[in-house]
């Protein structure tokens, strides 16, 4: 990939699923760092260590899975929009949940990829901007225990790369 890079085949190297543990080692070797560190990260999975290494090392951090993608297989974890924080947030906002899960992000400086095959609630997602969370309200995002709703257990195996879940995510569970 730094090859594509440094000829100007590609205008950016990105990755993703990257703990804190697999950044620091890319970093430690890269000539060229990525640009992005695309990861689950969402008010019930802020990751701030994570973010915080993104910033300090240059990597934008963009969130898949910003509303926690209720239903979604692998999803074995609490439902983002159904928060108590994040409910109680949006109705002092009067805004609903997936909105202020999304304004979140935006204010942690991530990007957020919100997915919906429902079109209002795609008009919805979009209507972000011109508006924020107070301090004193964001403080409260803070409250939420953290769960990682995505553990991605088919890559573990005690014959593999990865034993275990702990394993594939470093510790970062």
């Amino acid at each position: 990939m730094e090859e594509l890079y440094e000829s100007s085949k590609a205008r950016a190297i990105g990755v993703s699923n990257f703990s804190c543990k697999k950044l620091e080692d890319l970093l430690a070797v890269a000539r060229v760092p990525p640009a992005v560190n695309q990861v689950e990260c969402h008010p019930v999975w802020q990751q701030p260590r994570l973010r915080d290494l993104c910033r300090s090392n240059g990597v934008h951090l963009s969130a898949y899975a910003p509303l926690g993608s209720p239903g979604s297989p692998g999803n074995d974890g609490p439902d983002v929009l159904s928060h108590p924080v994040v409910v109680s947030v949006a109705e002092r906002l009067r805004r609903t949940p997936a909105q202020v899960a999304l304004r979140w992000g935006v204010q942690m400086g991530q990007s957020v990829l919100p997915k919906s095959d429902n079109e209002a609630w795609t008009r919805e997602n979009v209507d972000v901007s011109g508006w924020c969370i107070p301090d004193e309200l964001m403080a409260e995002f803070s409250q939420i225990q953290q769960v990682r709703l995505f553990k991605y257990e088919l890559v573990t195996h005690p014959t593999s790369f990865y034993k275990s879940v702990e394993d594939f995510w470093d510790g970062e569970v």
